[in-house]
């Protein structure tokens, strides 16, 4: 694989090039602030190229022998574990990642390629019993054609990987527009693996620029069939207001506002250790983080005591140390946000338990206590380090407090009754929740998407295979027809 140095370019039609836009996009190092590469941006003409591109090469490409499409997909998992050390340093300096966070994302990222690996002998048809005499009734499924894929900094690898291996494995090309933030770990070393593995030109095209100047045109534009948005919920609106005028599908993964419930009965110490986890991966800028800690008062106390303690033990600094947990956050609007949401809660009663100081765009693991119910948190995605503690009385206040939320998501709830969990789970309204486990969880074959303002669509596995496909019905009438009294 080339060096990082030489991954800074536009990839469209097997070519890597400079854009062609006026503007520069520095990548900033979030931990130190180092500018890591500059990119010349793409322009209109540019993102014309790109879908031109995919468009003339998708037909060929999905043309290919299903064993043939599956042999490049895996390739990239080989080359995934193969340059894992070298992809480890991207994602420490590009995106801030700590050790921990790069070996997890990592071993989602190649466990997805695997999994696409196996649709293209999974686009199954059917053949339906006719009501018209002698006709036989099929429907085929189809690749949809071009898909426009637009990642987010925060998992940039994993989550531009679920959408391009998948699409690409089932027959589509891709146009990938990684975030302005994370261009290399979000899209040019994805499109350097499949250029390495073997992929034919024009299939995968990457493009990075401005967003003034590409941003709606990238979902606008006629060529896409399909668009895959992964990011912030107005985002999200405003991506699937302009994908519906063009009548363009849609998967769209938003924000989250995921709670973490802690029942009387919980162990404890399990909860705990879950919850830090849950609460600080990647600094918790995941969209699957806790963000509200609902526990019951008769544990509350010794719950918020074991809690602080650990949190207060949480290495962070510089995310290429591996002992360091948490590094920072993607950049100073980020920092300045958090740190206000900070401000805001404690003009609302909380009071920091431990955290609250910033240092450039280090946030010292937070925790806040005396959290109102009806707080700032219960509308807001922290995307953070801070943790807000909410202490209810009965079941019933949990769920009007965990569904007081426009965001459905994920979230997480404790108890040792395992068939409560499971019934209480299924009253709070979010698309995954984990009993007796933390919020951050992803398998590639299990579906992955939320409910209300959390998303459109469900990825992985057999439900990102039907969103990324489309169904053709033909019959074949297999004998002459009555068309009486036409006849």
């Amino acid at each position: 694989m080339n060096k990082l140095e030489k991954l800074n370019k536009l990839f469209i039609n097997g070519v890597w090039r400079d854009g062609k836009s006026d503007f520069v996009l520095d990548v900033i190092n979030p931990f130190n602030n180092e500018v890591i590469y500059k990119f010349k941006g793409a322009n209109q003409a540019d993102l014309d190229e790109a879908y031109e591109s995919a468009k003339k090469a998708q037909k060929a490409w999905a043309a290919r022998l299903p064993n043939e499409r599956s042999a490049i997909v895996n390739k990239v998992a080989d080359l995934i574990e193969l340059h894992k050390d070298e992809i480890s340093d991207i994602m420490a300096r590009e995106c801030g990642s700590t050790f921990i966070k790069q070996q997890v994302e990592m071993a989602i990222t190649a466990n997805i390629c695997r999994e696409a690996a196996t649709f293209p002998t999974r686009l199954h048809g059917y053949i339906y019993d006719s009501f018209t005499p002698g006709k036989e009734s099929r429907a085929y499924r189809k690749p949809l054609g071009v898909i426009g894929v637009i990642s987010p900094f925060n998992f940039p690898f994993n989550l531009s990987m679920r959408s391009v291996a998948t699409a690409i494995a089932i027959g589509n090309a891709v146009v990938l527009k990684p975030a302005e933030d994370t261009p290399i770990i979000g899209g040019m070393l994805i499109a350097k693996l499949f250029e390495e593995a073997g992929l034919p030109a024009g299939v995968l095209n990457v493009v990075t620029g401005n967003i003034a100047e590409i941003g709606d045109a990238f979902t606008s534009h006629p060529i896409p069939n399909m668009i895959s948005f992964t990011g912030s919920t107005p985002v999200g609106i405003r991506i699937g207001k302009i994908a519906a005028e063009g009548l363009k599908k849609t998967a769209l993964e938003l924000g989250g506002n995921n709670v973490f419930v802690v029942l009387k009965d919980a162990d404890i110490d399990q909860a705990v250790s879950a919850a830090i986890f849950g609460k600080f991966m990647h600094q918790g800028q995941i969209c699957m983080s806790v963000n509200r800690f609902l526990i019951q008062k008769e544990v509350a106390e010794e719950f918020t005591t074991k809690f602080v303690k650990k949190v207060s033990e949480l290495k962070y600094g510089n995310p290429t140390d591996k002992e360091v947990l948490v590094g920072p956050v993607i950049h100073d609007r980020a920092a300045d946000r958090i740190m206000k949401l900070v401000d805001d809660a404690v003009k609302e009663g909380a009071k920091i338990a431990v955290g609250g100081t910033r240092e450039g765009r280090l946030i010292a693991p937070t925790v806040l206590v005396d959290v109102s119910a009806n707080s700032i948190f219960n509308h807001t995605e922290i995307f953070g380090p801070v943790a807000p503690i909410i202490v209810f009385d009965t079941e019933e206040q949990m769920l009007e407090i965990a569904n007081g939320t426009d965001f459905g998501l994920s979230g997480a709830i404790h108890t040792r009754d395992l068939n409560k969990g499971v019934q209480l789970a299924r009253k709070i309204e979010t698309g995954m929740i984990h009993v007796n486990d933390q919020t951050v969880n992803d398998e590639p074959n299990a579906p992955f998407g939320g409910v209300k303002h959390s998303g459109l669509g469900t990825f992985n596995g057999n439900f990102i295979l039907e969103e990324f496909s489309t169904v053709q019905w033909v019959t074949v009438q297999q004998e002459p027809r009555d068309y009486t009294p036409f006849n």
